[in-house]
């Protein structure tokens, strides 16, 4: 008796196990197919994501009926309370941890691999991703990432920014102004997150917009330096300068008072960046 039972559990557990593999087939399968569907069609890859995700969702149920009833592949260790309460609140400071550099890149991947279940990616645009991250437990989070392109005219709001900078140009604001509004504004160029001075200039001057020079000395303020000093001691255009702020070669904040760039007034300064356009240093930070 007790031996013909145990030759029908392990039939049993020889069935349930055959099956969990078929599952796991059709979920790669469905998996494959969505891969390799043309991302444009969203009618196909919409329908071969809903099997996959239906296929997902039938191995977790024989997984989780397979547990449930004992059979799962070894015993499942006894986790104390103490511990329990622990990896509990590790949840909660997981954000601190990961913006301090605590887990080295291959723990925050591998970290990754066990909240997520799978992350598919849309394209809503040349310059637009659409990603939807599906976690373990069903949760789903979407979010659009901006991705590079190799010109202006593949920005999808190009012709947004375009009528905004000739009107800024109009009103006689500078480059350097016209990029950062237009970055506070939610712009960016094809290759960065901001809006770079050279960009605005490139299309002023296609609509033959001129920015009147002012006769004036630059601001002299005692102890700093500003951007037309420097740019005029390196013996480079001030936008070589603007670019590198934007860009974060060169760290520094705006005086709140003034509303300019300072920098200390001393040969050091000076030192510096000149070994910055000698490519002899790659960043500067004040």
């Amino acid at each position: 008796m007790i031996a013909a039972t145990r030759q029908q559990e392990q039939a049993v557990r020889k069935a349930q196990s055959q099956q969990l593999e078929r599952l796991r087939y059709q979920a790669r399968l469905a998996e494959r197919q969505f891969n390799q569907a043309d991302p444009e069609n969203r009618l196909v890859t919409g329908e071969l994501e809903r099997r996959w995700e239906l296929a997902l969702q039938a191995l977790r149920e024989a997984e989780e009926s397979l547990q449930r009833q004992g059979f799962s592949s070894g015993p499942s260790p006894d986790i104390a309370p103490e511990l329990r309460q622990a990896l509990e609140h590790v949840g909660q400071k997981l954000p601190e941890f990961w913006e301090q550099d605590l887990l080295t890149q291959v723990q925050k991947k591998a970290l990754l691999r066990c909240l997520i279940d799978k992350v598919v990616l849309r394209r809503m645009g040349p310059d637009t991703v659409q990603a939807r991250i599906v976690w373990k437990g069903g949760d789903t989070t979407r979010l659009e990432v901006p991705v590079t392109v190799n010109s202006l005219a593949r920005l999808s709001f190009a012709k947004e920014m375009e009528k905004a900078i000739v009107k800024l140009a109009r009103q006689g604001q500078a480059d350097a102004a016209i990029a950062e509004e237009l970055t506070r504004r939610g712009y960016r160029s094809p290759h960065g997150q901001t809006v770079l001075p050279s960009t605005v200039k490139h299309i002023r001057l296609r609509h033959g917009l001129s920015v009147e020079r002012s006769r004036s000395y630059p601001r002299r303020i005692a102890g700093y330096l500003t951007v037309p000093q420097i740019a005029r001691s390196l013996k480079v255009p001030m936008h070589w300068l603007h670019d590198r702020i934007h860009n974060g070669t060169i760290r520094v904040k705006k005086d709140r008072v003034r509303g300019l760039y300072l920098f200390p007034d001393s040969p050091e300064t000076l030192t510096q960046f000149r070994q910055l356009r000698d490519d002899k240093i790659k960043q500067l930070r004040f």
